[in-house]
């Protein structure tokens, strides 16, 4: 069964969509936890960060580079931060790989 993640990069779902290229997907999340909260999505599916690969390494670097983009776009020239999920006790949702990218203020410490 196809995951929302998915269903979004087939076009199957809408999402509001901010940034795509060949490797990913980035949307608004649609329960934001700052004034930017926005999640990058590889189109390959790796199910969460502690089972991907290898052969995934470069798809993972290219998923942080693309977050160092957006949150210039962003103009999150303050900070940001950056959230990979892993696990349901690691507060993950959907089995499919995302970073959250959030910003736009002061972000505390412990998130959680």
């Amino acid at each position: 069964m196809a995951t929302i993640f998915q269903k979004i990069i087939n076009r199957e779902i809408p999402a509001d969509i901010i940034f795509e290229d060949d490797i990913c997907i980035s949307i608004n999340d649609i329960t934001p936890q700052a004034p930017f909260h926005a999640l990058i999505i590889p189109k390959k599916l790796i199910a969460r960060v502690g089972e991907a690969e290898k052969t995934d390494q470069l798809t993972l670097g290219h998923l942080l580079l693309t977050a160092q983009k957006i949150a210039r776009e962003q103009n999150l020239d303050e900070g940001f931060r950056i959230v990979i999920n892993n696990g349901t006790d690691g507060g993950e949702s959907v089995p499919h790989l995302h970073i959250h990218l959030l910003g736009g203020r002061k972000l505390t410490w412990p998130p959680g």
